[in-house]
């Protein structure tokens, strides 16, 4: 695909996540973030990003704001995931890395 010849996945990522359909005219996890849990993505808990991640590729059939048995496996293992990267301070670390498009001179906004 051409766009993983431009942009680093970290940016597919990020642009994915700002456009993902949440629900019926709920686009991006801001969005998202501010219907189901009343606050700004910013503030979300890792069980509510897990929750979030969880419905992804499918949030019309998966629903965060009634999670079925399946999407809080789902979460589960996700949190697993979370916990097994390094959790917080893996989040942190990358938090921390410079862009990857800044350090090759190329802004990717």
């Amino acid at each position: 695909m051409l766009i993983e010849a431009c942009w680093p996945k970290e940016r597919i990522l990020e642009v994915y996540l700002n456009i993902a359909e949440f629900g019926r005219g709920i686009y991006g996890v801001e969005a998202a973030s501010r219907r189901f849990f009343h606050h700004p993505a910013a503030r979300l808990t890792r069980g509510e990003a897990a929750l979030l991640a969880a419905v992804l590729p499918s949030p019309r059939r998966l629903h965060a704001d009634r999670p079925s048995s399946y999407v809080s496996s789902r979460q589960e293992w996700i949190l697993a995931q979370m916990k097994s990267l390094g959790g917080a301070s893996y989040l942190e670390e990358i938090d921390s890395r410079p862009s990857p498009e800044l350090a090759h001179g190329h802004p990717g906004h």
